[in-house]
């Protein structure tokens, strides 16, 4: 090891960034490691034959044995620091006790944003990149009424129903101390996809990204089963809304029974391949998900309890609208009435029917229900209602 002068703190740092930067030698292996040598610090003062005694081979046991991983690690450390992020290995407190508990732990979490929503009750909503307009309206909203609940949300921050998940459980946020958690693929300083990237940075600020890689590693398609394995260990539950049959969130909803978590499933339209996964672990056992109560009632006590309290204080807010005269409430109604929840509908569509009504009329009260939180828009000038229970009255 280099011989640099550091705080113990800093010390502890490199140490367990060092054994997560060593070539070869993965989370599995680096508990059993831990467990042979008692500490981090004794593991990287054995020799090479005491390594390969416990378990190395040849290769593996010099590179630990050599410190190659440090100089790397002290570059790790500063980014750490620089970037206000941490870093926590597997003894740490704050590191999530039923994630230690999976059969293979990330070694260290490298973490950024509000470290205490580790220590809150968990439940993940995972599904397809290409998600359609219902499972993104029901993606939104489970996040939504769950972080509002007291649950933090868990997902890995890739297109469709990830994305719709973590912004749902930053709105429901606004009556919560819980909000969402990011589980990335490579280094905290990675965005994937690019155009996430304001989304990452609010999360930063109000939820929490971790990922076990360091710094500058970026994403590759191998690295996501992986990340999925601490997506479900974190959670509580999984709940799967959209996937097709070899999809990502299948491949998570197998991790989560591996892991003894609930696997909860939102039944999907037989003649869509995104409904396969679900739908099939709906025909397997796992728990039908109509509404987030559902999901609530087979989480733990402790988390029902605090479900309950803070349902107390009610219910979502949206940004309230200025008085409006009568003609442009009544056209917002109508509006409202063409569109749906699981089909988006273009401007053009809507300029067809309301005949009465110029186009530019019509933007602007598509601009006010945006504003209200009961319309969403989507590419193309595509609009879809927000899934609410007073949109399914």
């Amino acid at each position: 090891m280099p011989a640099t002068l550091l705080r113990r703190s800093d010390e502890e740092m490199l140490h367990w960034s060092a054994l997560s930067l060593v070539p070869g030698l993965g989370a599995r292996k680096s508990v059993q490691l831990l467990q042979s040598f008692g500490s981090v610090e004794s593991l990287f003062r054995a020799t090479k034959s005491e390594l390969m005694a416990a378990g190395l081979p040849s290769g593996l046991a010099q590179s630990v044995a050599s410190g190659c991983a440090f100089d790397a690690a002290s570059e790790q450390v500063e980014r750490i620091k620089s970037a206000g992020a941490a870093l926590l290995p597997l003894v740490d407190e704050l590191y999530p006790e039923q994630l230690r508990q999976i059969y293979d732990p990330p070694v260290v979490l490298y973490a950024l944003g509000r470290l205490e929503l580790l220590q809150e009750t968990m439940v993940a909503i995972v599904g397809s990149r290409r998600s359609s307009p219902y499972g993104t309206a029901v993606a939104e909203r489970f996040g939504r009424e769950l972080a509002s609940r007291g649950i933090t949300v868990v997902s890995g921050m890739a297109r469709g129903i990830d994305t719709a998940a973590h912004v749902g459980a930053l709105e429901g946020s606004s009556v919560s101390r819980c909000s969402t958690i990011a589980v990335f693929a490579g280094g905290l300083d990675v965005i994937y996809p690019a155009e996430n990237r304001k989304l990452a940075e609010r999360i930063a600020r109000e939820g929490l990204i971790v990922t076990e890689h360091p710094f500058g590693v970026p994403t590759y398609p191998t690295s996501f089963p992986a990340r999925n394995r601490i997506v479900s260990g974190l959670s509580a539950g999984v709940v799967v809304v959209e996937g097709e049959q070899y999809s990502g969130s299948a491949v998570t909803a197998r991790l989560a029974l591996d892991q003894n978590r609930e696997v909860f499933a939102v039944p999907g339209n037989i003649t869509s391949s995104l409904s396969y996964a679900p739908n099939l672990l709906i025909r397997q056992g796992a728990q039908l998900v109509q509404s987030v109560e559902d999901i609530l009632s087979e989480l733990p006590a402790e988390a029902r309890r605090r479900a309950a309290e803070r349902a107390e204080g009610g219910g979502q807010r949206s940004l309230p609208l200025p008085p409006s005269p009568p003609q442009a409430s009544a056209l917002r109604s109508q509006v409202l009435s063409f569109l749906n929840v699981d089909q988006a509908t273009d401007l053009d569509t809507l300029t067809s029917r309301l005949v009465d009504f110029s186009p530019s009329e019509i933007i602007a009260a598509l601009f006010d229900l945006e504003l209200e939180g009961t319309v969403r828009q989507l590419p193309g000038r595509c609009y879809v209602k927000v899934w609410t229970e007073a949109a399914q009255a």
